[in-house]
């Protein structure tokens, strides 16, 4: 499923029907669905391994209403134009789906910032997440694609052959890959 700002979950308040905590560490305490939660366990492994990094669950799965909540705080703080280009309005939220996770580096290391993407663990990610099914969702480069900033700490599990496919075409975005709308306006 491709879900944005053109294309909004159905029904909006959709829940996952197989959450499950991943054995991993987190900042907040959050469920993904099963095959992309045994997928992050294996990531984590690796990075570790491979690289001697360590990684933390900053968000995963997010409801309609604590989505809601979300997107609100980032209004009050930034407004409403700067917050639809940082945070997703409930219905649209790749967090809703179960197969989104913020990622941080242990110890925070820019957590939740671009600068992530200059991190250790952001460059490891980078170019490794797909091997796991992950997608580096919001790149820098594909904001007019996507509708939001560069989130180098953001990855969607689209499964391994998908984030394979995607990774030998070089297309970065969901968007582009299956020809759906995306952009930076919500659907009306």
């Amino acid at each position: 499923m491709v879900v944005n700002k053109s294309r909004a979950l159905n029904p909006k308040s959709y829940v996952p029907a197989d959450l499950v905590y991943p054995d991993v560490p987190y900042v907040n305490h959050q469920p993904l669905r099963r095959e992309a939660a045994a997928a992050l366990v294996a990531l984590f492994a690796a990075a570790h391994s491979e690289a001697g990094l360590r990684l933390s669950v900053q968000s995963a799965y997010r409801s309609y209403d604590m989505q809601l909540r979300v997107y609100n705080q980032d209004v009050a703080a930034h407004g409403g134009t700067y917050a639809d280009t940082d945070t997703a309005r409930s219905g649209t939220s790749e967090h809703q789906t179960g197969l989104a996770v913020d990622i941080s580096a242990v110890p925070a290391s820019c957590s939740l910032d671009a600068c992530f993407g200059t991190t250790p663990q952001g460059r490891w990610l980078a170019a490794n997440a797909w091997r796991f099914g992950f997608l580096l969702r919001y790149q820098a480069d594909k904001v007019a694609v996507t509708g939001y900033t560069y989130e180098p700490w953001h990855f969607r599990y689209v499964g391994v052959d998908l984030a394979t496919q995607l990774h030998k075409t070089g297309v970065t975005t969901l968007e582009e890959f299956f020809g759906v709308p995306g952009g930076t306006a919500y659907a009306q």
